[in-house]
């Protein structure tokens, strides 16, 4: 089930299908690199001599090999890994977020203290009302100009709740994978609010967090439940 949240409560409950069809969400600006001035940034494939020249680093050796899988041996059987198919398998929990009456250099500052690039914006009620992006919050169509530090001032002083997505669609934690999937390709979007009907905050599940269940330990299985309607 998927929702849409507003600072006027739900706006929508439906399907990922019909969520497509109640109008676009406003797709996120990425954010460009920006390039220092008399610096050249080597690209990482570059080898150099220097580089080139040291040893390549040596394979592990048998008896490490030998002692890995006894200690894997000696701490039992395994539990059987099971395949993460939901919303709630793979999802943040506790996520942080930020009030809409946050100043905008505040909530730059807490998220670059989490090392986050999103935030859901939750009201007093505990209820999502919009979502933050960190690319929103400075686009570079607004770096000031030299000698426009007034303006640049006035622009960190603004609230969130006017630089936030909204309304921003919120998933429930009992949903496919592979429909969030589908949602965050649609939308453009690096991650979705995990709520209840209510619009309580529950956790969120972005992109990373789906990559990393790919990537990582029990299998993930997005093709569970119905067959898509290609077929595929």
């Amino acid at each position: 089930m998927f929702f849409v949240f507003g600072p006027a409560g739900q706006v929508f409950r439906g399907s990922a299908d019909q969520l497509g069809q109640i109008g676009p969400v406003r797709r996120t600006r990425r954010v460009q690199a920006l390039r220092t001035h008399g610096s050249i940034v080597q690209p990482p494939d570059t080898v150099t001599p220097e580089a080139s020249a040291r040893p390549a680093p040596a394979p592990p050796s048998l008896h490490q090999d030998a002692l890995a899988a006894y200690t894997q041996t000696a701490q039992g059987p395994q539990a059987p890994r099971q395949p993460l198919t939901l919303v709630q398998d793979v999802m943040s929990a506790q996520p942080l977020s930020v009030p809409p009456e946050m100043m905008v250099n505040l909530a730059w500052q807490r998220l670059a203290e989490h090392q986050v690039g999103q935030a859901p914006v939750v009201n007093a009620r505990g209820q999502v009302v919009g979502l933050l992006l960190r690319a929103d919050m400075a686009p570079l169509d607004l770096l000031p100009e030299p000698g426009a530090v007034q303006q640049a001032i006035a622009l960190a002083r603004r609230p969130v709740h006017e630089v936030m997505i909204s309304p921003v669609p919120t998933v429930d934690a009992q949903a496919q994978l592979r429909r969030v999937a589908q949602v965050l390709l649609d939308t453009d979007l690096p991650g979705l609010p995990v709520t209840d009907a209510s619009g309580q905050l529950q956790g969120f599940v972005s992109r990373s967090d789906i990559l990393r269940a790919v990537a990582g330990n029990p299998p993930l299985d997005l093709w569970s439940g119905e067959p898509p309607a290609t077929g595929f």
